[in-house]
């Protein structure tokens, strides 16, 4: 090959490809006219004058007239002044042992110590905190993290523009680390991010970060989005996080993630980080979601949240195959709560739920969401697999109830071998107390000892559980069990449902 061959190659082919490109699409000829620029003759060919036509488009001018350029300046000029600096304070008694003594009236202790006359020790200690937030509406509602304010007695919101303010809380929600706040005092001129569409954010988009890391005072960054919907990061039990390689540190919490239009498209929660500084990772909950939250936060105090009243399990290779389904579509129901809104519509243990409301469901992260997302009543229409076919119900979504999850997540684990080296026995009253069943477990296959080396002891089978089906067929005792178990041939796999810990789990065991 000559010098130089393969570079003159590539340039040709880009210059021609990106000709060839432009007049298929017409974004740069799309009609005969258009070929005929100032220096193109009526002679020339369609080809020579299409590179013109590109020539003169490439110019700056040009360019700009296409591709308006943003002036990021612009955009956080404008968005600084809508993002504040909160300061909590939680104030404690100071420990009864810590309270002033007798031996402070004593006048050599106080001479020793250098002590002034009527000197006290302090009777409460305060502790201060530093985060950020965005105002999002006229009224001085702030939007913010509720790690933020989450103990505060106190709180002062500082502006950009260095006016402070007495916030109290409107409302907080762990669950989704979310907090509102509402400033006190005269509220004129209060400037407000508006809101983005989340949901349109794609990877790569170029997004703002802004906050008040450290406490140094009010700092913009700038970096891509590197993912989004990042569930079980254990930071919420809601998530469905941006996540940003724009710099985030301790004190950006509850800051703004923009767009390059400026629109909050996320407020940022936390990174991920082995020195406790920016290392690249940084995650905000989406705007779409936070304002829903705040919303309802600000209407009642509180989130209501829907339930579909089941519990599930992500499918993996093994339990996909065994189901007869395609891995990574949907999520299996382990579980259906007894008179909740999914058994009531006719949903049931072992059926693979795909969609909602046409949504495609990819994870029970994205489930939970999905269903928490909707508000209580609301009928959603839920696209489910059962016995390899498709079918579909309406559910009327209930209100989740105090103090449980909606969507309670049980892991799976792979195996290897048939069923063998399991010991079972009946339910009895006797089993029951020493196994700890829960009476609710009305009949099946108590495991009572499992060997060390069995293939269901490596998937996770363990005494207490008890076996509820095998390959779909109801476990009613230990007689069905080993009636069942007899008919897995050595090279064939068992589908176990099993009830422990108060729900239920599906588990393959392979050969």
């Amino acid at each position: 090959m000559q010098p130089g061959f393969g570079w003159t190659r590539l340039c040709t082919v880009a210059l021609s490809g990106a000709v060839a490109g432009a007049i298929l699409t017409g974004s740069v000829v799309s009609t005969p006219e258009q070929l005929h620029s100032p220096a193109c003759r009526p002679a020339s060919s369609a080809l020579r004058c299409a590179v013109e036509r590109v020539s003169e488009l490439l110019t700056p001018a040009a360019a700009e007239a296409h591709y308006p350029a943003v002036d990021l300046a612009d955009v956080a000029e404008r968005a600084t002044a809508a993002v504040v600096n909160i300061s909590s304070t939680k104030i404690s008694k100071v420990p009864e042992h810590l309270d002033e003594s007798p031996s402070m009236d004593n006048p050599l202790f106080r001479q020793f110590f250098g002590l002034p006359p009527g000197f006290s020790l302090p009777q409460e200690r305060r502790t201060q905190s530093l985060g950020s937030g965005v105002i999002a509406s006229a009224d001085g509602m702030v939007l913010t993290n509720n790690h933020v304010v989450e103990q505060a007695d106190e709180i002062r919101v500082t502006l950009a523009d260095r006016r402070e303010f007495d916030a109290e809380i409107v409302g907080r929600d762990p669950k989704s680390d979310i907090a509102v706040v509402r400033l006190k005092g005269d509220l004129a001129n209060l400037h407000v991010l508006p809101f983005g569409d989340s949901d349109q954010l794609r990877l790569a988009d170029t997004v703002l970060a802004i906050g008040n890391p450290f406490g140094v005072g009010q700092t913009v960054t700038m970096g891509i989005v590197s993912a989004t919907g990042r569930a079980n990061v254990g930071i919420a039990d809601y998530e469905d996080f941006i996540q940003t390689d724009a710099a985030i540190n301790p004190g950006n919490s509850g800051g703004a993630l923009l767009n390059i239009r400026g629109e909050l498209v996320g407020i940022n929660t936390a990174i991920v980080s082995r020195s406790g500084g920016y290392q690249g990772v940084g995650f905000a909950i989406p705007s779409n979601m936070a304002r829903e939250i705040m919303n309802s936060l600000v209407a009642t105090g509180k989130v209501q949240r829907g339930w579909l009243g089941v519990a599930i399990q992500p499918i993996d290779r093994d339990l996909a195959e065994a189901l007869g389904v395609d891995q990574g579509r949907g999520v299996l129901v382990a579980d259906v709560t007894a008179n909740g809104p999914a058994a009531e519509a006719g949903i049931e243990r072992g059926d693979v739920i795909t969609a909602i409301d046409g949504k495609a469901i990819e994870s029970t992260g994205q489930l939970r969401n999905i269903v928490a997302g909707h508000q209580i009543g609301t009928k959603v229409k839920v696209d489910v697999i059962r016995d390899k076919k498709e079918k579909t119900f309406r559910v009327g979504l209930g209100e989740l109830p105090r103090g449980k999850d909606d969507e309670p997540q049980q892991e799976s684990r792979n195996a290897e071998g048939p069923l063998s080296g399991l010991t079972v026995d009946n339910l009895t009253a006797d089993t029951r107390e020493r196994f700890e069943v829960p009476a609710a477990v009305a009949r099946g296959a108590l495991v009572t000892g499992i060997q060390r080396n069995a293939a269901a002891a490596r998937t996770g089978v363990t005494p207490g559980d008890v076996i509820l089906e095998i390959n779909r067929k109801q476990v009613r005792n230990a007689d069905d069990f080993r009636s069942l178990a007899a008919k897995v041939a050595d090279d064939e796999s068992a589908l176990l449902l099993l009830a422990r810990r108060g729900g239920t789990a599906f588990l393959l065991v392979k050969p």
